[in-house]
């Protein structure tokens, strides 16, 4: 393929290693007020992104959506903070620079090594349904499904947001630099202003007609009636204020007292009134979940168990391949067997993964190494598998549940981090769909998280694992990852996409593991997918070439855009390498 053969060329060149003083400015052409200036640092990472060659370093790393957010992070790291203080600077910016993917109206998933235990610790900032969410929240007046955008935009489709909780839990817990000052970056990007960039304005262009609606949403993303022009200086100082107080007040102040009245009063009187209340504000928490580790190629890939699919399914997908030696990237059998084992893995999601304090998920036996293996033994034909169906995992409970499938879209944001003292973290943050809800409030979006839940809560008199419930978490595709050998983090990788997630995340740790690509030639693979039958295969690249090959194998071929957000990280005995996906603005950036 040209892609592979272009990445074979670029491995040759040695990796970029990064300025170390990030006061070291070049100031964006063109730039007036409010234009932010852009490091060295991160010019020399743009270029080696667009090189193909990954970001070296030997003590601290950061690879984030945006230029800007990375360059917050770095800051701290720079400073002697750790990835936890990094990430709660990287998110805040996020937030603002990149709304329509994640932010405080949103939730995430957090997967922590730490150095000095050696223990890998997950914490679950996943939305909650509010107590008053009945089975019938997506279904019409005549019990059928509504159309997904009627669900989302608007109150209904809001769930309790957990970003700014996890925010704090995650401090407590690992921080080491004084709260307040990790909103410092944000807040004056806010109140000065930022360049609007491409990809922010070529969204708010694809969705002006549903962001037309909410008056204050309208008002900010369509000054004028017109959408956000790339370039031009948007400034948030709600967004500012609403920082302010979380950093003198905690995360409490968001979930209580007149933050929460806001959200609330904008949930209940959006056009599409959701059931949020102030008790479901007051009462949401972190949850700490046990990880989910599977043995692969002699490492321990780790990520999120449920509500998470994510790790499970990745989980899935490499426990089924470790039997059978892949063949090459431009191989269709490598890609029937990556293909035909995401398959198996998404029938056994969408018959028995959820939210585990609502429903038994049978995690030990999805991922037992015998189960993986008489799954594995499917592969073995020449050809497509002809149907799939769920297996029949090890289960401690009772179980009589119904197949379903969730509409989970592409908007989501990935940060990937590793500090000077040998921690990393992983964390996978979102608002759902593009915008989320639509709705704003202070100066951020509201997610759309609970389109996440099944819209049908029962299936031939069976119930479906996924439906929606009073403070349950929907199921998420998000898969944070951190791949350990001897007990030490090799790998830190995640990616947005929906519940292509799992492909993509699956994708790269294969490349890096199986193939030998360092994480920037990993991240810019070619996408091939498979969910549910279909092949979706990245137009305009490389993998188009193998379509004609997949279809003789019996496939039904999409050739589409597959648009994730991968970035990650390597440590090895050269140190630190950073990857960030060509397919979006982020970058990796490094000391």
């Amino acid at each position: 393929m040209r892609t592979i053969l272009l990445a074979a060329i670029l491995a040759i060149l040695a990796p970029v290693t990064m300025a170390q003083d990030a006061a070291d400015t070049v100031a964006p052409e063109g730039g007036g007020a409010g234009a932010v200036a852009t490091s060295a640092a991160t010019a020399a990472a743009q270029e080696a992104k667009a090189a193909g060659r990954p970001v070296a370093a030997s003590d601290w790393m950061v690879a984030v959506a945006n230029p800007l957010a990375a360059e917050a992070g770095a800051r701290v790291l720079r400073a002697g903070g750790s990835a936890a203080d990094a990430m709660v600077a990287v998110q805040a910016v996020l937030g603002l620079v990149e709304p329509q993917s994640s932010g405080l109206g949103g939730g995430a998933f957090l997967v922590w090594y730490d150095a000095a235990t050696g223990a890998v610790t997950t914490l679950d900032g996943r939305e909650t349904a509010p107590l008053a969410a009945t089975p019938r929240l997506f279904l019409d007046d005549k019990g059928e499904p509504l159309g997904f955008f009627e669900a989302v935009v608007g109150g209904r489709s809001v769930g309790v947001p957990g970003t700014p909780a996890l925010l704090e839990a995650a401090h407590r817990r690992w921080g080491r630099a004084n709260w307040a000052g990790l909103f410092g970056d944000a807040i004056t990007l806010a109140e000065e202003g930022f360049a609007v960039s491409p990809r922010l304005a070529a969204s708010v262009a694809r969705d002006a007609e549903r962001l037309a609606s909410p008056p204050a949403t309208a008002a900010y993303f369509l000054p004028d009636g017109a959408p956000l022009a790339e370039g031009a200086v948007l400034r948030n100082p709600e967004y500012a204020d609403m920082l302010r107080r979380i950093a003198g007040d905690g995360a409490g102040a968001f979930y209580t007292g007149e933050i929460a009245a806001d959200i609330v009063r904008a949930v209940r009187g959006a056009s599409n009134p959701g059931r949020l209340s102030a008790l479901d504000m007051a009462i949401y928490e972190v949850k700490e979940r046990a990880p989910v580790c599977v043995a692969y190629r002699g490492a321990d890939v780790c990520g999120m168990g449920p509500p998470s699919s994510g790790a499970l399914t990745v989980g899935q997908i490499l426990g089924m391949l470790e039997g059978h030696d892949l063949p090459g990237p431009d191989s269709a059998d490598a890609w029937r067997l990556i293909g035909d084992a995401s398959r198996l893995a998404f029938a056994d999601r969408g018959l028995y993964m959820a939210d585990s304090d609502f429903v038994p998920v049978p995690v030990r036996g999805l991922v037992d190494p015998a189960y993986l293996a008489e799954r594995g033994a499917l592969l073995d034909g020449d050809d497509a598998l002809p149907e799939v169906a769920p297996g029949q995992p090890a289960f401690d409970h009772g179980w009589n549940y119904a197949p379903g499938r969730d509409m989970a879209q592409p908007a989501t944001s990935h940060i990937s981090i590793v500090d000077g003292y040998g921690n990393a973290l992983s964390m996978t943050t979102t608002i759902e769909n593009a915008f989320g809800s639509r709705v704003m409030v202070r100066g951020f979006l509201l997610n759309n998280e609970l389109t996440d839940f099944s819209f049908r809560s029962h299936d031939g008199g069976r119930p479906v694992a996924n439906a929606v419930a009073p403070g349950k978490r929907p199921r998420s595709s998000m898969a944070p990852t951190i791949v350990l050998r001897d007990g030490r983090p090799v790998l830190v990788v995640g990616s947005p996409g929906g519940s292509r997630i799992i492909g993509y995340v699956a994708k790269t740790i294969i490349a890096h593991l199986d193939w030998g690509m360092d994480v920037q030639q990993a991240v810019a693979l070619p996408h091939l997918v498979n969910r549910f039958g279909t092949y979706d295969v990245e137009e305009g690249t490389g993998a188009a070439d193998l379509a004609d090959a997949l279809a003789a194998l019996g496939y039904e071929v999409d050739t589409r855009e597959l648009n994730s957000g991968l970035h990650a990280i390597s440590i090895g005995p050269e140190g630190l390498r950073g990857g960030a996906d060509p397919r979006r603005e982020g970058v990796a950036l490094g000391q």
